[in-house]
């Protein structure tokens, strides 16, 4: 799996790094067929402080590739909500997988 976590207007520091790939173990351990990940951390130049922290990320899966971003006050619940959007994505995406896969198998017999 190729990683490549950068940041916009900000330094990823090695804290940030290692909370984001904790965080993509998760996503591993749902579906282990996962190619190539990249996340964008950015901070916004805004006035209003509200969701000017983003974090968004492309996930070159088997079969497919799945975008999602999230924007919050604060970087790391940003990161949590990506994850989440992702993880049920990915949980998507492996179900369609298994179940085609099944019906496959159904039609053969």
């Amino acid at each position: 799996m190729n990683l490549t976590i950068s940041g916009h207007h900000l330094e990823v520091t090695p804290a940030l790094r290692s909370y984001v790939t904790g965080k993509l173990d998760r996503i591993t351990r749902h579906f282990d067929q996962v190619v190539d990940v990249k996340v964008l951390l950015t901070v916004e130049n805004q006035k209003e402080k509200d969701k000017r922290q983003r974090a968004e990320c492309n996930i070159r899966v088997k079969g497919n590739d799945l975008f999602a971003e999230s924007a919050h006050e604060d970087l790391y619940a940003a990161v949590d909500d990506l994850m989440d959007k992702l993880d049920r994505q990915v949980v998507r995406h492996k179900d369609k997988l298994q179940s085609h896969d099944h019906a496959a198998a159904k039609h053969l017999m």
